[in-house]
C-alpha cells in the first residue's frame, strides 16, 4: 500500500500506529491493505480484523473506499504525465509510464526516477518504482524487489530470485507450483516448458517470458496519445498571467512548425499545466477548421481562460506547461475568391471557435438539411465544429427564386391542435382558435400536400396525409397550419394543427 502522511490524526502516537484498511468479505471485516509497520507485525492481506487485533492490539484502522482510491490514483496519473504522455493504470494501486524517448528530457533515466520519487515523497507518498525493458518486469521488481533501474537485457538476472507471485498469477497456482518445488522465477524457468504448458496452460509461460524481458509488451495509455506535442520546462516555476500567456503563444508557434511540416492543422488542442506542488490542470478547445496559426490558437485559449468558472490557480507556480494536438486534419490552404466567400467562411469558422471556447463546443450548433419532406425532420442540429459552420450546407435549394418563403422561419417544437371553421371540408380555414385566441383568416394559400413516409413505418399504421396552408389573419400575423387526414378517405373528421409561424 502506498502510504501518505496522515495529518488528520491529532495524536502523534496514533499517527505512528500500524495502519490497516479493512473491507467486508463474507460478512466479516478483513484487511484489504496495510502499511509496512503492520506487515512487520505479522499481519497480512485477507486476515480477519479480529485476528489482526489479537496479534497487534494497537492499530490504526481505516475503512476501504475504492472510489476514493481510484480518484487519487488517477490524480497521480495526471501528475506523472509531466514525464511522458503515455501513462497507464496497473491494477488498482499502480502506474506504468512509457518513458521511451522521454528520459533524456530529464537528464536520463536515473534523474527521472529520482525526481519522480522525490516529488512523490514531498507530496506525502511513499512509493517504489523500477525501470525495465518490459512492463511486467518493472512491476515485478517494484512489488517484490527493491526497484531501481535494470540495464537493458539484464531482466533475466534481475528477476531470477523473485517469488512466483511476481508473475501476477493466482495464489492457488502459486501454492500448486510450490508443491512441485518451484518457488522462484528461476526455478520455473529451468523446468521443462512442455509439461508446464500441458498442466498449467500457456498463460503461465507467457507471463514468465514477459517478466524475464523475453517478450515485448506495451502500455495501454489511459488517455489517447496526442499526435503533436510542444512543452516548456522551467527551472523556476512561473505564475504571472503575462508569463503564462507568453508561454502559450510560444508553444503555439512551436506546434505550428510541427504541423506545417506534415501539412496538417489541429482540430483539437489541449493545454496541460503542471504545478510545482503536484496539481495538474487540463484545458481543451476545439476548432471548426484545421488550425495552426499561433495567434488564433492564443485567442482561443484566452477566451477559454476568461470563461473558466474555476479560474486557473498557479499556486506556487507551474514548472511544466504542455500544448498538444490529439486530433488533426490535412490543412489545405485556400486562396480568397474575388467575391470574398472564402474569407466569409474563415470568419464564420473563427466565430464558431471563439463561441465554443467560451460557451463549450456542445452549445454551439449548426443546422444541417435532411432528405425528407416532413418539416419536423427536415433539419437536424450538429456541433458547429464538425464542418465549416452553416456554409457546409447548400441552402440555395431551399430558397424560392422570387417571392416570400414557402416554409416558416419558426416551427413549433410539437404541432398544437386548433379549432377551425372551413368553407368546405377540403378548403382552407375561415376562422380558428389557437391558445384561447380567435383569429379571422383574410388570406390563405395552399394546400401543400405531404404524404407520410411509408418506408419509415414498415409494419405500422401509416400517419395521416397532411395538407398545409399559409394563412394570414386580420392583424397581419401569418401562420402555417395543416389538416391531418383526407376527408372521406382517411377519416371523417380531419384534425387541424398549428405547426409554424412566419416572422
Amino acid at each position: 500500500m502506498q502510504r501518505r502522511r496522515r495529518p488528520s490524526y491529532p495524536s502523534s502516537v496514533q499517527a505512528e500506529l500500524p495502519l490497516i484498511v479493512t473491507t467486508k468479505a463474507k460478512g466479516a471485516l478483513v484487511i484489504a491493505a496495510l502499511d509496512v509497520a503492520a506487515s512487520q507485525a505479522g499481519l497480512g492481506v485477507g486476515m480477519a480484523l479480529a485476528t489482526a487485533r489479537a496479534l497487534q492490539p494497537a492499530l490504526a484502522i481505516a475503512e476501504h473506499d475504492p472510489a476514493a482510491d481510484q480518484t487519487l490514483l488517477e490524480r497521480i496519473a495526471d501528475w506523472t504525465e509531466r514525464y511522458t504522455p503515455c501513462v497507464g493504470l496497473v491494477a488498482r494501486d499502480g502506474l506504468a509510464l512509457d518513458i521511451t524517448g522521454a528520459a533524456h528530457l530529464m537528464g536520463g533515466e536515473e534523474r527521472l526516477l529520482s525526481d519522480c520519487l522525490s516529488r512523490l515523497n514531498t507530496q506525502g507518498f511513499s512509493a517504489t518504482a523500477a525501470i525495465a525493458g518490459t512492463l511486467e518486469a518493472a512491476r515485478a521488481l517494484t512489488l517484490f524487489g527493491e526497484g531501481g533501474i535494470i540495464v537493458p537485457g539484464r531482466e533475466i538476472e534481475a528477476t531470477a530470485d523473485l517469488p512466483l507471485a511476481a508473475l501476477g498469477i493466482e495464489d492457488t497456482l502459486v501454492i500448486a507450483l510450490a508443491r512441485l518445488g518451484l518457488k522462484r522465477i528461476d526455478d520455473l524457468a529451468g523446468h521443462p516448458r512442455a509439461p508446464l504448458a500441458a498442466r498449467f496452460g500457456l498463460d503461465l509461460l507467457d507471463r514468465l517470458d514477459r517478466v524475464r524481458g523475453l517478450v515485448d509488451s506495451s502500455i495501454s495509455p489511459r488517455r489517447p496519445m496526442p499526435a503533436y506535442i510542444a512543452e516548456r520546462r522551467f527551472a523556476e516555476p512561473i505564475g504571472h498571467e503575462e508569463d503564462i500567456h507568453r508561454t502559450i503563444l510560444t508553444l503555439a508557434a512551436d506546434l505550428a512548425r510541427l504541423l506545417e511540416r506534415q501539412g496538417e492543422g489541429a482540430r483539437r488542442l489541449e493545454l496541460a499545466f503542471f504545478r510545482a506542488d503536484g496539481t495538474m490542470r487540463r484545458l481543451s478547445v476545439e476548432t471548426a477548421r484545421p488550425l495552426r496559426d499561433p495567434k488564433a490558437v492564443m485567442r482561443l485559449f484566452r477566451e477559454r481562460l476568461d470563461a473558466l468558472a474555476d479560474p486557473l490557480d498557479p499556486g506556487f507556480g507551474f514548472d511544466v506547461i504542455r500544448l498538444s494536438s490529439p486530433i488533426t486534419e490535412p490543412n489545405i490552404a485556400h486562396e480568397p475568391d474575388f467575391n470574398g466567400q472564402n474569407d466569409l467562411a474563415e470568419d464564420i469558422a473563427a466565430l464558431v471557435e471563439r463561441l465554443g471556447a467560451r460557451l463549450s463546443p456542445s452549445r454551439v450548433m449548426r443546422i444541417q438539411p435532411q432528405d425528407t419532406h416532413l418539416p419536423e425532420r427536415a433539419t437536424r442540429f450538429l456541433p458547429a465544429q464538425n464542418g465549416n459552420a452553416a456554409l457546409a450546407a447548400d441552402w440555395d435549394v431551399w430558397r424560392e427564386p422570387e417571392g416570400a418563403p414557402t416554409r416558416p422561419i419558426r416551427l413549433l417544437e410539437q404541432a398544437e391542435p386548433i379549432e377551425v371553421i372551413a368553407e368546405v371540408p377540403d378548403g382552407p380555414p375561415i376562422r380558428f382558435r389557437w391558445r384561447r385566441v380567435f383569429h379571422v383568416v383574410v388570406k390563405a394559400e395552399g394546400p401543400e400536400r405531404i404524404a407520410p413516409e411509408w418506408w419509415r413505418t414498415t409494419g405500422q399504421t401509416l400517419p395521416p396525409t397532411r395538407d398545409y396552408f399559409r394563412i394570414e389573419d386580420e392583424n397581419g400575423a401569418r401562420f402555417w397550419v395543416f389538416r391531418a387526414g383526407l376527408f372521406g378517405r382517411e377519416n371523417e373528421t380531419p384534425g387541424w394543427f398549428m405547426h409554424g409561424l412566419f416572422g
